[in-house]
């Protein structure tokens, strides 16, 4: 049975590199959340019309597709509107958990499959997969790579390095954290060592139960006394 780990963190911290690399290097399946959850809008999928009935056709491309950007200066900011987007879109998670199914059960046993979601731990989608992994990177580097990555000023980039949960806190859930405070080779060899160790102890029966787990019962724990 083929091997899920879960990637998350920071903007601008490296965790689609690190995907693409496990990808590249160890021809692992990586799924990209944002780009799953695209795909279930697509033009002729219940999603597609759920958006422009809820949003309006001004949401629709010149090429037929729903416009992200415009998309997204509607919800951008605004908690309600995007809570009906996610409505619109419709049950994101099953959509995941089918994905992550598929993998498991059709890859070869010693098959590696990566899933990359900004929302991994909070949306659950980790209670599916043998691992959590969390990227991280100090703001202070972040804003300049996030800066160049996506020709924005201070202000923007400091904006959106604002508005993201601390990697502190995704910590708590997370198996691994990896710091890419520096160069991208320094990276890449702390991604070969823990994939070696996370792939021999899986192969071993011996993977511990994801920290996620601990995490998530801690949670509700706590929202029943509160």
């Amino acid at each position: 049975m083929a091997i899920i780990i879960g990637v998350t963190g920071s903007i601008a911290g490296g965790k689609s590199h690190l995907c693409r690399y496990v990808a590249e290097n160890y021809g692992a399946v990586h799924g990209d959340a944002d780009k799953i959850v695209h795909r279930m809008y697509d033009p002729g999928k219940p999603g597609f019309d759920r958006i422009v009935s809820e949003f309006g056709a001004v949401v629709v491309g010149n090429d037929g597709y729903i416009d992200r950007t415009v998309l997204g200066s509607q919800v951008f900011g605004n908690p309600e509107r995007m809570t009906a987007l996610t409505k619109a879109i419709g049950d994101i998670a099953a959509e995941m958990k089918g994905i992550i199914d598929h993998w498991r059960h059709d890859l070869p046993e010693d098959g590696i499959a990566v899933l990359e979601a900004v929302n991994l731990i909070e949306a659950g989608y980790s209670k599916w997969c043998d691992a959590t992994w969390l990227v991280a990177v100090d703001d202070t580097v972040a804003l300049p790579r996030l800066m160049g990555r996506n020709s924005l000023s201070v202000e923007e980039a400091q904006q959106r390095i604002d508005s993201q949960q601390p990697w502190r806190k995704r910590s708590l859930a997370s198996d691994y954290v990896f710091h890419n405070n520096d160069d991208l080779v320094s990276f890449t060899q702390v991604i070969d060592v823990h994939l070696l160790n996370t792939t021999k102890l899986f192969s071993e029966n011996a993977l511990p139960e994801t920290r996620w787990f601990t995490w998530n019962r801690k949670k509700e724990m706590a929202q029943e006394q509160s």
